[in-house]
């Protein structure tokens, strides 16, 4: 059976600029979006609670209107967030307990929480089917989570018997991730009784529940003496290493003597500190902890061996507890957490000296850059926004796809190349991307990296909205990838650093990438990558999470796929497959359908044949990431003064900025 990723290899491909992904891009739906064309008046408001088909046109009658707009994923979140779910049903606890045991039978469903289990099960409700009658129809959108309770399904494909289910099966989980069409027919056989969830439901409890434990959990470390000075971003990485432990008045949390890896900060209840004294035959209370102390710090810097018991005093005792590995792997070790306070304002100050102590030779050409920059958008600024073949001329056509094309053009008075992205206005529409298309734009216009496809301008007509861009002649590195088979060390390096240039850049103004994969990066006359493609991007500042699930199958990081909310970290798991399909020449996890590569995700690398030629163990090429770079040129990558070994051939005619 053909991966996902080798179904859209067999696809032709343009090999200088690629219109569409080879791999499917996975994102949430954003539903109808609605709009007032008077004062105080709305229009199209159901289409908030279904999604719809608008049945009606509006027309503005006014020079100038102002319209403020909600998509129903907003609506939902934001009715979702100002009252807690309730059951559709009141749920027997027979059905409960059915339901309960379906969903962990489910290898994708049963790695989430506990609670998030039991609100699902708490949002349920019941359909009754007929027999012969349709539960699900291969090729539509699917919004629903299926448990069936009673009865009997059939599961057809391409109109050939698959297999049937009886109750205690759920089925149809992908669908409550995202906005996907149904690979298979499921049809009543009998009389069946199923219990359903809808995505946006899921979502909610999903966003709201973890929301909700890390404003707790956030708040109360501030309280906390050793962690109250963190920055904001540091703290948050704190909280996702945080587990909940759960002490009865008497249960040793620690004992003196054994060894430990885990650090306690007490959030309920109070412990007595017991310890070993010479000359008495039992051990001495030496003092008691209540909300907010803090104890086995010392676990996070080695093997530590207890000095100390720890016991409740009451019962219902709550610690947060951390272990060593967790944290040194989100945090950074404990030594650096202590030096991290007293070098912060340090680091501000070094960074200063070194941007102040630049030599001369190199602030010259960055400067000569700008201002020819200045000149062009000047330029670009004079040109009518609804007319842009008024100036500009087509050479040739870099790559075609459902959303448009993209032109390599010129302009008529200057050999000066860009390209140019042509989206249809209706394909837009059809796909529901007015958010992605906004976002991308807001981000690269604000964008100001050499590692990042430089945005120009922006025009429209009646037809298509159009994106003047930076060229990029050199083609995809994914088209190089695939010609070469895999990429050598240096080649993978120096390709990664380029990478990581953008990520730094990017993660510094608290904007997240979400979408990193070959296809996604280009090369330019000089063979140096740039990250192209914005469309998922989102700004979330810093310390902050966001819940759309979005991406492409092969490269969504775990906790994307289980929506417990995701930061930077999405983007860093995403390097680490780039860092793999880069060495060998596909990504570690492939399947033949979504579900299958969410599954291996959530399995974890751990799973993963690494091929003899990387390493042997996956933990031996986490560790050595920082090691690879040993020695690698940083500056003469920043200052493009390094040669790249994926330069190509350009003809002199096509001159870029």
């Amino acid at each position: 059976t053909c991966s996902v990723r080798e179904k859209k290899k067999k696809k032709k491909h343009h090999d200088v600029w690629k219109s569409d992904s080879s791999r499917e891009r996975r994102q949430e739906d954003g539903g109808c979006d609605w709009t007032w064309a008077g004062p105080a008046c709305t229009h199209t408001c159901d289409g908030l609670l279904i999604t719809d088909i608008h049945t009606h046109t509006h027309t503005h009658t006014h020079t100038y209107i102002c319209c403020l707009k909600c998509n129903q994923w907003s609506y939902t979140h934001i009715t979702a967030a100002s009252s807690r779910l309730k059951p559709r049903v009141t749920l027997s606890r027979s059905t409960k307990k059915l339901i309960n045991e379906a969903l962990m039978n489910n290898d994708f469903l049963k790695r989430l929480e506990a609670q998030h289990l039991r609100e699902m099960v708490d949002c349920m409700y019941e359909r009754v089917y007929a027999a012969e009658q349709l539960v699900i129809q291969e090729g539509e959108p699917g919004n629903f989570l299926y448990v069936l309770a009673d009865g009997l399904l059939e599961v057809i494909q391409n109109a050939k018997l698959l297999g049937q289910m009886r109750p205690g099966t759920a089925f149809g989980e992908l669908a409550i991730l995202y906005n996907c069409r149904r690979t298979a027919t499921v049809k009543a056989v009998t009389q069946s009784v199923i219990w359903a969830l809808d995505r946006q439901t899921f979502q909610s409890i999903m966003m709201r529940s973890t929301q909700a434990r890390q404003e707790e959990y956030f708040s109360f470390l501030r309280s906390v003496s050793l962690l109250k000075n963190l920055p904001e971003e540091k703290l948050a990485k704190i909280v996702d290493c945080l587990d909940v432990d759960y002490f009865d008045k008497g249960d040793y949390i620690i004992r003196e003597g054994e060894e430990g890896n885990t650090f306690f900060i007490i959030a309920k209840g109070e412990v007595s500190v017991t310890q070993t004294l010479e000359g008495f035959a039992d051990p001495q209370e030496i003092k008691t902890l209540g909300v907010g102390d803090y104890f086995g710090e010392k676990a996070l810097i080695s093997e530590d061996v207890r000095s100390a018991n720890i016991i409740a005093n009451e019962n219902d005792t709550q610690c947060l507890v951390v272990d060593r590995d967790n944290f040194n792997q989100m945090v950074g070790t404990y030594e650096e957490l202590q030096a991290y306070l007293q070098e912060y304002v340090e680091q501000l100050s070094l960074c200063d000296k070194r941007r102040n102590a630049a030599n001369i030779s190199i602030w010259w050409p960055i400067l000569d850059f700008a201002m020819s920059e200045r000149r062009l958008r000047e330029k670009l600024s004079h040109l009518r926004i609804d007319a842009p073949f008024q100036h500009l001329q087509i050479i040739a056509t870099l790559g075609m796809g459902g959303f448009g094309r993209v032109e390599l053009v010129k302009f008529r008075d200057e050999d000066m190349t860009f390209a140019l992205k042509c989206i249809k206005k209706k394909h837009i529409v059809d796909t529901r991307q007015q958010e992605h298309i906004y976002s991308e734009k807001d981000i690269l216009q604000q964008s100001n990296c050499r590692f990042i496809i430089r945005l120009y301008r922006t025009y429209r007509d009646a037809k298509f909205v159009y994106m003047l861009l930076e060229v990029c002649l050199g083609g995809e590195l994914w088209s190089v990838l695939r010609d070469m088979s895999f990429f050598e060390e240096s080649t993978a390096r120096f390709c990664i650093g380029c990478v990581l240039e953008a990520f730094d850049y990017l993660h510094g103004k608290g904007i997240v990438y979400r979408d990193l994969k070959p296809e996604n990066l280009l090369l330019d006359a000089e063979g140096y990558v740039k990250m192209a493609d914005f469309g998922f991007a989102k700004k979330i500042g810093l310390g902050k999470k966001t819940w759309t699930f979005c991406g492409t199958p092969e490269y969504v990081a775990p906790e994307v796929i289980m929506n417990k909310g995701h930061d930077f970290g999405a983007d860093c798991w995403s390097l680490g497959i780039l860092v793999f399909e880069l060495l060998t020449g596909s990504p570690p996890f492939t399947g033949s359908d979504p579900i299958k590569i969410y599954t291996m995700v959530l399995h974890g690398i751990e799973k993963v044949d690494i091929p003899k030629r990387i390493s042997k163990h996956p933990e031996n090429l986490i560790r050595r990431l920082c090691k690879w770079f040993q020695g690698f040129n940083w500056e003469g990558l920043r200052q493009r003064k390094l040669d790249s070994p994926l330069r190509r051939e350009v003809g002199v005619c096509f001159r870029p900025l």
